[in-house]
């Protein structure tokens, strides 16, 4: 009877002890929790680190899940595609740019999906590993631009300066020196699975992508829908255009790509309170929430910087959110508060335990946060801070092409 008896308190105890450790693991109230309702293969998380290339990620995460779909044989581990490539090819042009025209064009670290698409028609592309990277010349294991770029930039700076009557012709070797310093030497061969490919046979005949598949949409009201313009935004420098779309045609374009096996990659304004980073019990969330904003915290580098002075991130708003409307978007770019921070991709749609749907994406700032380096971004985000989005023309929905012209 006795042994029964403290067979019976242990159990008692057993499970009082599980419930305690249940009760104090339990989610603090109102946070969020997702079910995946549909998301397309993605390739690992990568880490721009302290540096301006959101661009190359984010567009390399996108055309990285493009190879996988147009080759069923492939795996997430096969596919890895090198940054360095892409960065260095769009250094050295967007570098011509600026001299050619005196400074007026601008020179800095970030770039456009465009400078992906020109690289992969232009140039071709590489597969990570033959380039140095990681094993640069300050022997980083990350992108780390601190030391290497000023020195690049001071020096296209002093040759595209008005003040130059006449410029030596060997500034361009300069930079290509520069460039080569630091990620290494663009190869023109390499072996990929025993076989050799050029960049450009290995766009072709390896990933078997075609540049002229992709199209860049946005949607604002200071140019005609349905027709294209250039986006002006510094970092669009290569000067491409985007078709345009009332935003309820573009957010059904970027809905249906996700649901019908496509991903896009996503470039938007990150600076919202709503964009939670690093406080709050909805960390790596996006919503806009319905309540008077408070100060920002810049752009994307401030994500490695340190966020502004006197800034504050509030807890986002898992409930009310603001309806979006075209005049908004529009008045936000007008005013300068929708700014081109940050590239990324979307690859999912995702549903919270009250039923709301948010787009899922994936980031460059490596295993980040909650989710290890995904985030869960709100329809209203999307609708009201998308700057452009990259995707394959394939993935618009018909009537829409139809009206596109594409």
């Amino acid at each position: 009877m006795k042994k029964v008896l403290l067979v019976a308190l242990a159990v008692l105890f057993a499970v009082s002890g599980a419930e305690a450790r249940k009760k104090k693991a339990a989610l603090p109230k109102d946070t969020l929790v997702f079910t995946t309702v549909v998301a397309q293969p993605v390739t690992s998380i990568k880490n721009q680190n302290n540096s301006g290339t959101c661009w190359a990620y984010s567009a390399f995460a996108f055309l990285e899940s493009e190879v996988l779909k147009k080759n069923p044989g492939m795996k997430p581990e096969d596919i890895d595609l090198c940054e360095s490539f892409l960065v260095t090819k769009t250094y050295t042009d967007r570098a011509d740019r600026n001299v050619r025209t005196h400074g007026d064009a601008s020179f800095s670290q970030g770039g456009s999906f465009y400078d992906a698409i020109f690289c992969m028609e232009q140039y071709g592309l590489a597969p990570e590993g033959v380039m140095p990277y990681p094993n640069t010349l300050y022997g980083d294991s990350l992108f780390n631009f601190k030391q290497f770029w000023p020195g690049l930039e001071a020096y296209v700076k002093s040759v595209s300066s008005p003040e130059n009557k006449t410029i030596n012709p060997i500034w361009k070797k300069n930079v290509q020196y520069m460039l080569d310093g630091y990620f290494g030497t663009a190869p023109e061969t390499f072996t990929v699975a025993g076989k050799e490919y050029t960049p450009k046979t290995y766009v072709s005949d390896y990933l078997r992508l075609d540049p002229a598949d992709y199209v860049s949409l946005t949607s604002y009201t200071h140019h005609p829908f349905y027709g294209q313009f250039i986006l002006e935004i510094q970092d669009n420098w290569r000067w491409a255009s985007s078709y345009n779309l009332p935003i309820d045609e573009l957010m059904e374009v970027m809905e249906s790509a996700v649901r019908n096996g496509y991903t896009f990659a996503w470039g938007a304004d990150v600076s919202e309170d709503g964009f939670s980073r690093r406080t709050g019990k909805n960390r790596c969330v996006a919503t806009v929430p319905d309540t008077k904003s408070t100060a920002g915290v810049g752009s994307d580098q401030s994500r490695w910087t340190g966020e502004k002075a006197g800034a504050k991130i509030s807890e986002s708003d898992t409930k009310g959110e603001k309806t979006i409307t075209q005049e908004m978007r529009q008045l936000a770019y007008d005013n300068r508060e929708t700014t081109d921070d940050h590239g990324m991709q979307i690859y999912g749609i995702a549903k919270d335990q009250h039923g709301k749907e948010y787009f899922m994406m994936k980031n460059s700032w490596g295993a980040f946060g909650p989710y290890k380096g995904f985030w869960y971004i709100s329809k209203p985000y999307a609708a009201y801070k998308t700057m452009n989005i990259v995707i394959n023309k394939n993935a618009i929905p018909a009537p829409i092409r139809a009206k596109l012209g594409i």
